[in-house]
């Protein structure tokens, strides 16, 4: 497997990658996360653009999408119910989402992430439980709560060296 920077015309695909993904969600007790078919076109659009989607790749298939950035997120500037682990510059994964039908690929998209930076951070839906397995699996330690900016709480973790 490998990472690379996602390219536009792979657009259709990610797509299709994030349908699985929320189906997967909903057959598995998530149903209010991405709901009403977050994330958008648009956003993975810019995602794209700005060069934060990236692809795990194997033998020319896209096993598995996710946005990954250094540098403030705003929905964590505050946590509540608990405290970051340190304050010291991060790294930021959101929209990982892996095509059903490969295990092992959020663990590898995450130990690249690690790779680039040792201070990652990252939030899930509190029934999105096989996330929260894969997060503890691979290193992150749940540190209290988020809220995004339309109010919907999110389990903030982390990973530090």
């Amino acid at each position: 497997m490998e990472i690379r920077k996602a390219k536009l015309d792979e657009l259709d695909a990610l797509m299709a990658i994030y349908d699985g993904a929320r189906a997967y969600m909903r057959e598995n007790g998530n149903a209010e996360q991405w709901g009403n078919g977050y994330p958008s076109k648009e956003l993975i659009r810019t995602d794209i653009e700005t060069g934060h989607c990236h692809v795990c790749v194997e033998d020319g298939e896209l096993l598995g999408v996710f946005c990954y950035f250094e540098g403030e997120d705003p929905t964590y500037q505050r946590i509540y119910d608990g405290a970051w682990l340190n304050d010291k510059p991060y790294g930021v994964i959101h929209r990982i989402a892996v095509a059903r039908h490969r295990k092992g690929v959020a663990s590898f998209c995450f130990a690249h992430c690690f790779a680039l930076c040792k201070n990652l951070k990252i939030d899930t839906h509190r029934d999105n439980i096989p996330m929260q397995r894969s997060l503890a699996k691979n290193g992150f330690v749940a540190c209290g709560t988020i809220y995004l900016e339309n109010g919907d709480p999110r389990i903030a973790y982390q990973r530090c060296e």
